[in-house]
């Protein structure tokens, strides 16, 4: 019974000061605060909403959280972390095909490609937030793809004039441009074409 609860976002009771380790708290914290995104949505995300699902005080958030904005991010990237790893084969069209195809797996399966989207339209008028969607899930993810696409020049696979930052431009931004301006689906079979087209161009 309290897995089931806790699943469908009952709140957590609160325990007493001091009785729990600051890990599993945090833990909780960015369970419930993806969990109530992924469930409602960046309009329905409050501090006060989170607390409440965590069975914390707001205080306790505050004490690692500087904004909603930086909430809403960690608990998004820790709901989403375990679809987006990047898997690293010794063929990088091969991990690239399927980190992109995941990618959009997410975005269009999933609540979290509409909480994305909620997130980098507030982050336009909330600096707080463009400055946290920026140093929590936009620049490491762009690094794990660089850093992916660089050992590929290192092992031959990819040509050494080739810059990995546009390549991720190419991929993730075209992805993301058919998210935020849909007159065309994001599919995985259009993944496939952009890795395809893309290789064609830059392999070694």
């Amino acid at each position: 019974m309290q897995e089931r609860s806790e699943r469908e976002g009952a709140p957590r009771p609160r325990r007493g000061r001091g009785r729990r380790p600051a890990a599993e708290v945090r833990a909780d914290v960015l369970d419930a605060a993806g969990g109530l995104l992924l469930d409602q949505g960046m309009g329905a995300f409050t501090i006060e909403a989170v607390a409440e699902r965590a069975g914390v005080s707001k205080t306790t958030l505050y004490k690692w959280w500087p904004s909603k904005g930086a909430l809403a991010l960690d608990g998004y990237f820790h709901a989403v972390e375990s679809v987006l790893a990047f898997p690293e084969s010794d063929d990088v069209e091969a991990d690239l095909a399927a980190q992109l195809r995941a990618f959009v797996r997410m975005l269009t399966g999933t609540p979290a490609g509409r909480v994305i989207a909620e997130l980098i339209g507030q982050a336009q008028t909330d600096p707080e937030l463009s400055a946290a969607l920026l140093e929590r899930y936009a620049d490491p993810r762009r690094d794990l793809a660089v850093r992916r696409m660089r050992r590929a020049q290192a092992d031959g696979q990819l040509r050494p004039d080739v810059d990995p930052e546009v390549l991720v431009d190419q991929l993730w931004g075209a992805c993301y441009h058919r998210l935020l301006m849909p007159s065309l689906p994001v599919t995985e079979e259009f993944a496939t074409s952009l890795i395809a087209n893309l290789m064609r161009g830059v392999r070694a």
